[in-house]
């Protein structure tokens, strides 16, 4: 989405196997490590503040059973999706900062967060606690091909020209990446279409393959199995270099887009205020999770690669950088909710 920044290396995308990720179970088991009166010393809960089916809701997913072997609790993973992930991160904000409450936020509920919203009803910076990121994630541009010729990027951007509000586009929620992604698309080629935003990734594929909404922003991952069966075709992918998923897929600046880009990543958050001894194990046990071999193998298969090696220090400021970037990006696109 941003034109300034350099978006970090994106390593080859994923399949389709993994979005069945999002159906498996949560629960990890408690091992024999767990002591009484240390924390954690009873189960955690990990809020989704995104529908199912999405890059953060199988990201959770993959990662709750690791971390809870860890810790030596279940971690629980609870969806709670609403306003583009404002709703849940709001209410881990405002949660008891007791380590037992955390939200895998993004870059959606903060920096776009705090430029979109007049009345965001938290602080990124000041109400949550930057634990440790995740991920970082790539976006790529799709059209359906049902009811739509279109070869490549300046065939699509010709009709759009030539048809103001006559497309669709959905989105995880209003202010949410692919919200921005295609928002920022069209203010950049001069086009108008309609957004509709959706409670979940979920729901915006279903939409998408129904031929209600016509384009989409998203991790390429997630759109590779709809390439392959011919019902989207992806027109390229705003990050630096070719998907390795994908290679016959140009970059938004071979589609005729220099210094276009859209990404986002994760990272887990917790409310202000807590102790800094559950933020350090906390953070740790990310670290570690992230490094496991079968996660980290199955995050590089999304196209969305770990970001290890931050401490909350580190991370905390990167979150910081990240407001400090996006809000003036999102205020000078025109978008702004109440």
């Amino acid at each position: 989405m941003s034109e300034t920044r350099k978006a970090c290396p994106v390593p080859a995308l994923g399949r389709r196997g993994l979005v069945t990720l999002a159906g498996a179970a949560l629960v990890a088991p408690a091992v024999s490590r767990a002591q009484s009166g240390a924390w954690p010393a009873r189960p955690i809960s990990l809020i989704v503040p995104f529908g199912p089916g999405g890059g953060t809701d199988i990201t959770v997913r993959l990662l709750a059973p690791k971390l809870g072997e860890l810790l030596g609790q279940n971690v629980i993973v609870e969806n709670k999706p609403g306003a583009g992930s404002v709703l849940g991160t709001d209410f881990v904000a405002k949660s008891r900062p007791d380590g037992y409450t955390f939200v895998l936020a993004t870059l959606s509920s903060t920096g776009v967060a705090a430029g979109l919203y007049k009345n965001l009803p938290y602080d990124p910076v000041k109400d949550l606690t930057a634990i440790a990121p995740t991920n970082f994630i790539p976006i790529c541009h799709s059209v359906i091909t049902k009811g739509l010729k279109v070869r490549d990027t300046a065939e699509w951007i010709a009709q759009l020209k030539a048809n103001p509000n006559k497309y669709s586009y959905g989105s995880s929620g209003i202010g949410s990446t692919g919200h921005l992604a295609s928002a920022n698309f069209l203010q950049r080629i001069g086009a108008q279409a309609v957004h509709v935003p959706y409670r979940g990734a979920g729901q915006v594929f279903t939409a998408l393959l129904a031929g209600e909404v016509q384009f989409n922003s998203d991790i390429p991952s997630l759109m590779l199995p709809y390439n392959r069966d011919g019902q989207v075709k992806t027109l390229f992918v705003a990050t630096d270099e070719r998907s390795n998923l994908m290679p016959d897929v140009p970059t938004a600046a071979e589609a005729g887009l220099p210094g276009y880009k859209a990404y986002s990543w994760y990272g887990i958050f917790g409310p202000s205020g807590l102790a800094k001894s559950t933020v350090e194990r906390m953070a740790a046990a990310v670290d570690e999770a992230l490094g496991d071999a079968t996660i980290r193998q199955r995050l590089d298969e999304m196209g969305t690669p770990p970001m290890r090696g931050y401490s909350p220090e580190r991370f905390a400021q990167y979150v910081k950088d990240e407001v400090d970037l996006w809000v003036p990006i999102v205020k000078a696109s025109g978008a702004s909710i109440d």
